[in-house]
């Protein structure tokens, strides 16, 4: 999809956004050195796929439950650090194919121009994760890595997301999630929402699904995480 495509179809997408976008990190202070992006290939045995997109996964993680175990690692600095706070940060937009095997690694990617991964940091905190969602999903989606992490940005941040720290307080399920979240969207219904949680029950992962004009649609079975039943925790008391 070319750039201006994908942008056009954000217009369709949009339309579910009835309120104000809202800043999805409650803070984000970039370091004056941000380090470069490396390219990357695709690991041994992925390779590049280039099947018809049909539609969209809009991945966003829980970012206290990432950042728990990992708030002293020198690569998770910028996420994880005493610097930042995030909630939910885009993971990214993935393209998904009803015919046999989603797209991936579609096209030789460089490394992203540090202009843009700055634009964008906030949204994605981590240099490597920005490069590899541009290779493995962007090339499957756009011409160029401006155009798809402006439509993966405006996608994510016209996101309502419900009270986290209320919802962290009150026993909760999957299903239960998944309806306060879609209360939240007007135009999204609780069977557009995947949840993604670890073993131990804790939130991980938000996903949208969305059509191949980006706009919100039925999850398929195969999408759509962990049953409604299954208890979900949210892990509020760390970074």
């Amino acid at each position: 999809m070319r750039r201006s495509e994908l942008v056009a179809a954000l217009a369709l997408a949009l339309a579910f956004v009835a309120t104000p976008v809202q800043a999805a990190a409650p803070s984000c202070r970039l370091p004056d050195a941000i380090p470069p992006a490396r390219a990357i290939v695709p690991p041994r045995g992925e390779a590049p796929r280039r099947t018809p997109v049909d539609g969209y996964l809009l991945a966003m993680s829980w970012s206290p439950e990432y950042c728990r175990t990992r708030k002293d690692s020198a690569a998770d600095r910028l996420q994880c650090g005493r610097a930042n706070r995030f909630g939910f940060v885009l993971h990214g937009l993935w393209p998904e194919s009803d015919r046999g095997g989603d797209p991936r690694w579609c096209s030789p990617a460089g490394a992203l121009p540090a202009d843009l991964v700055r634009r964008h940091l906030c949204d994605t905190p981590s240099v490597q994760l920005m490069q590899r969602e541009w290779a493995k999903h962007g090339t499957c989606a756009a011409r160029s890595p401006a155009g798809y992490f402006q439509a993966a940005s405006m996608l994510y941040r016209a996101v309502r997301f419900p009270d986290m720290d209320a919802l962290s307080r009150q026993p909760l399920t999957a299903g239960a999630f998944r309806r306060t979240f879609a209360k939240r969207n007007t135009g999204i219904t609780a069977d557009m929402v995947a949840v993604d949680a670890n073993p131990r029950g804790w939130l991980e992962e938000v996903r949208l699904c969305l059509g191949p004009r980006m706009k919100p649609r039925a999850c398929a079975r195969g999408d759509r995480g962990v049953g409604d039943d299954a208890p979900l925790k949210i892990w509020r008391g760390g970074r």
